[in-house]
């Protein structure tokens, strides 16, 4: 899933001032940049931003939202909200694009040109339990992997590139869907 903060810093004062604030200078030496990525994992502070995701109102113990205004924060160490995405927003997102999804493997080669190639078992998700996905943050096997900079950061006109990403491994898919089956689609 890719969706925006909807509140906390980001969205308050905007991706720039967020940059500024949480982001760090560019590790591979480009000057003039500034990132803010990294694997951030449910109650685990990261090295780099110094942000904690936390899971605000779930309770993992009975699988529940304990209230609708809550959502997954990205928090400093005094619970200043740097990101936030409410659950009803999360929900409405995840309900909306995947309630049944197939999931198609594919490569990519990039020598001697660009190719991909796509493999014949293909999985199909149903059942879009958004509980699920929860469930599946609060145990790690989803995690929010963002890729936002900021270039030109001391010119008048510095610019911007959003990425904020929840990612899940492969071998992790069935575990958001009350129902994964595997289909060989060469077979007719």
């Amino acid at each position: 899933m890719t969706p925006e903060p909807t509140g906390g810093h980001y969205k308050i004062h905007g991706v720039e001032s967020f940059i500024r604030k949480f982001g760090y200078p560019d590790k591979m030496g480009r000057v003039d940049r500034l990132n803010f990525g990294g694997v951030h994992r449910v109650d685990e502070k990261h090295a780099t931003t110094g942000l904690t995701l936390t899971l605000v109102g779930f309770d993992a113990t009975d699988g529940k939202i304990l209230t609708k205004s809550a959502g997954i924060s990205l928090l400093t160490d005094t619970g200043e909200e740097a990101a936030t995405w409410t659950y009803v927003d999360l929900m409405n997102h995840w309900n909306h694009k995947h309630a049944q999804t197939a999931y198609v493997p594919s490569l990519k080669h990039t020598d001697p040109h660009l190719q991909y190639s796509y493999g014949n078992t293909v999985r199909l998700g149903e059942g879009a339990d958004f509980l699920l996905v929860l469930k599946a943050m609060f145990q790690g096997k989803i995690y929010y992997d963002p890729g936002i900079k900021l270039e030109k950061a001391s010119s008048a006109r510095p610019t911007t590139k959003r990425r904020s990403q929840f990612r899940v491994k492969s071998g992790d898919l069935s575990s958001l869907y009350l129902k994964m089956d595997s289909v060989d689609v060469t077979k007719s």
